[in-house]
């Protein structure tokens, strides 16, 4: 049947190209970058003169994304980056610069906005990225680096801007898309936008489904997003969202050793218990800009998030509940006096969330049933019944200058952040424990453009990452309560850096620095915890040097390079280990030792891209895909060669993997779309795709081999 489905698809192309060969546009529009306006510092500003690491992804290279599901397709050309697609669908780990690299799920301390509205909890924790369709993204800025002067604990790494489209010129518009691949990969996307007088108007829907290339591994999503962008007057813009998500993902774990015979079986626990997560998430967003005159405006947005989660394992079923309301505002003041002109602002940030969270012990009942729906069985034995409630609070004032050729962006914040759980299962006088967080952090930048071909700039920030939800509730001293041993990893950052254009031939940015971390967070194991087993800890200091390039290159009118290196050299320096982490009575893992590379984190990665259109219709590309060997444990024994070898190996091989696309534009009458095929890894190498520092071993993710994938879409 998917063969079938296949040739018809290339039958349609093939129609489709007989009767639109004539059409002579291009239906990819072409963004200048020089002209670009990024608005992550939280101040619009000229990415060409931006004073600090900050790469921008537009609809064209969005364009190129084989499925558009997943976020390492679209930041596939971001230097600074590394992500882990963990199980073919949608979930993943985020780190920039290696903060947030030893979270399990999600991405910690990265700040990830969705048309203004935050997606981070009260402690910085973004759990996924499962609200965005990036087949309707229009631009991703990516802020590389340190930004806790901007936006707290949210912005301890870094910070993604995600823009999605707005309504289409005509009254009603829309689009409809159809993929298919590899695996059982299927992906529907329906789509009707518009705009008349002052409004304009977007609604999407999108189903994915697919059978992932290991055992255990199916996922599927429905996703519902609607955007209203309303302008009543010249001076005020209203911008109304309503998000829902439903995402089932099978989880297969990771592979030891032992099992490398076969690189696509799930863990042996994963099947027989059915391994799941199940996430149903609604947003309501609300953003809002008024001008009350030229030298004054105001920004406001506020949300309601309400999500049921629902995990399992071996050992027990997880649901959670949350509600997590929250409200930014900012006032901007700009004065101009001659050539200087001088920008103010002040603004706060406050979040709440409340989960309700109560565990099940899991069934050892052998008949368990393998489903990609909520099937499972679980006993009425309640092992957690607990409330955890957060909030935090940032106040923060931001500066620019203008001055000619230079620039200037300065801020300063500070953050407080209050975390406290109540166990349901035990008596009133003890079943508190409360745990807060506070921090002041800053951010400073300059650029000088000597012309456009060159522009250099500095910068110099500051991080600051509290634990996340799921890190304080793991408790290494009792089964219930905050692990309060755990504190707030913080960070300084200097880097030094150009970027250019040579009109709309070349762009550049290359950058390179230094970050010195306290507090990175490591996992270990203890013995005789039943269901809880891993914990977090605190494992000291770190030092990172890294150069982060991008350059894209239109080498003739039809043919363009791009590429994006990554070099990391990050290790730990000093170990200041709380005795509670490394207590040998039940401690089974020790923290890392000086000198250590951090885990998960190759020296070298390259990505780079060439496009070339044979014509105004036909576009082909290859891309290169490169990471060197990496490190994979924290534990220093593991990581020395003193444990057992047939279970523990520390360096992970690196890969060379190729990719391939063709692409056809079209129109007929009012119609206009396009026809691709992608073939990723079309070598077949077969590579290890991300590994993680497992204290039983079960470190390794293999990835795929050769995947095909097909797309057609139709705009009308």
């Amino acid at each position: 049947m998917k063969i079938k489905i296949f040739f018809v698809a290339l039958s349609l192309c093939s129609y489709i190209f007989t009767f639109g060969q004539n059409v002579k546009q291009d239906t990819t529009k072409t963004i200048k970058l020089d002209e670009v306006i990024v608005t992550a510092n939280r101040m619009p500003i000229l990415l060409k003169t931006n004073p600090g690491a900050i790469s921008v992804v537009t609809s064209e290279g969005l364009s190129i994304m084989p499925k558009g599901i997943g976020v390492e397709e679209a930041l596939r050309l971001v230097p600074g980056v590394r992500i882990d697609n963990q199980h073919d669908g949608e979930r993943v780990h985020v780190s920039i610069r290696g903060q947030g690299i030893l979270t399990e799920r999600g991405l910690r301390g990265i700040g990830v906005m969705i048309d203004g509205i935050p997606l981070n909890d009260p402690s910085g924790f973004a759990p996924d990225l499962y609200d965005v369709d990036w087949s309707t993204v229009s631009k991703i800025e990516i802020l590389r680096g340190p930004s806790a002067g901007l936006y707290g604990g949210s912005g301890a790494g870094g910070v993604l801007n995600i823009t999605t489209n707005n309504g289409g010129i005509r009254p009603i518009g829309g689009e409809l898309s159809q993929s298919f691949g590899s695996n059982g990969f299927r992906k529907s996307l329906l789509q009707l936008d518009g705009s008349k007088n002052n409004m304009d108007y977007r609604i999407s829907f999108s189903r994915t489904d697919g059978d992932g290339y290991r055992d255990h591994q199916a996922y599927w999503s429905n996703k519902l997003y609607e955007k209203i962008n309303f302008r009543p007057t010249n001076k005020l813009t209203i911008t109304q969202i309503i998000s829902h998500t439903d995402y089932f993902q099978q989880n297969p774990e990771g592979l030891n050793l032992t099992q490398f015979d076969n690189l696509l079986q799930a863990n042996p626990d994963a099947c027989p218990f059915n391994e799941y997560q199940k996430t149903n998430r609604t947003t309501f967003g609300l953003v809002a800009a008024y001008k009350i005159n030229e030298m004054q405006d105001v920004q406001l947005s506020t949300y309601l998030r309400n999500w049921k989660y629902k995990e399992t394992s071996n050992k027990a079923a997880e649901y959670r509940d949350y509600t997590a309301p929250g409200v930014s505002a900012q006032y901007n003041l700009h004065l101009k006096t001659g050539k200087v002109i001088n920008h103010f602002s002040l603004g706060t940030d406050v979040k709440w969330q409340n989960i309700s969270m109560y565990k099940l012990q899991s069934s050892n009942n052998l008949n368990r049933v393998e489903s990609t729906d909520e099937t499972n069985i679980e006993l009425d034995t309640l092992l957690a019944n607990q409330l955890i409630s957060q909030s935090s609070i940032g106040a923060f004032a931001l500066y620019k200058l203008e001055f000619g050729k230079f620039n200037l962006l300065g801020s300063v914040r500070y953050d407080a952040t209050n975390n406290e759980l109540t166990d349901k299962m035990m008596a009133a006088d003890s079943a508190k424990t409360s745990k807060d967080y506070t921090k002041a952090s800053a951010r400073l930048g300059a650029s000088y453009s000597f012309l456009d071909a060159v522009t250099v700039f500095a910068n110099w920030s500051q991080g600051f990452m509290p634990p996340s939800t799921e890190e304080l509730a793991n408790n290494p001293v009792g089964y219930s309560g905050f692990n309060t041993h755990l504190v707030a990893a913080t960070s300084n950052c200097f880097e030094l850096g150009a970027r250019g254009f040579w009109g709309d031939k070349l762009y550049y940015e290359v950058t390179g620095f230094m970050m010195n971390t306290e507090n990175d967070f490591f996992r270990f194991k203890q013995s005789g915890r039943g269901n809880q087993e891993v914990f977090y800890g605190n494992a000291g200091s770190s030092k990172r040097y890294g150069i982060e390039a991008m350059f894209s290159y239109k080498i003739l009118k039809n043919l363009s390079l791009q590429l994006a290196y990554t070099y990391a050299d990050y290790k730990y320096t000093t170990a200041t280990i709380d005795p509670v982490y490394t207590d040998p009575t039940y401690v089974l893992t020790t923290p890392p030792a000086d000198g250590q590379y951090l885990p998960n984190s190759p020296k070298h990665q390259l990505y780079t891209e060439i496009v070339y259109a044979i014509n105004k219709n036909f576009k082909i590309s290859l891309g290169s895909e490169y990471q060197s060997e990496w490190a994979i444990y924290t534990d220093a024994k593991a990581y020395s060669g003193l444990l057992d070898p047939t279970i523990y190996q520390n360096w992970q091989d690196g890969f060379n993997l190729f990719h391939a696309r063709i692409a056809y534009l079209w129109k007929i009458g009012g119609l206009n779309g396009e026809c691709s095929l992608f073939a990723r890894n079309f070598t077949g190498e077969k590579y290890m795709a991300f590994t993680e520092p497992d204290p039983d071993g079960n470190s390794y993710q293999p990835g795929p081999k050769r995947e095909i994938f097909g797309t057609i879409k139709i705009r009308f």
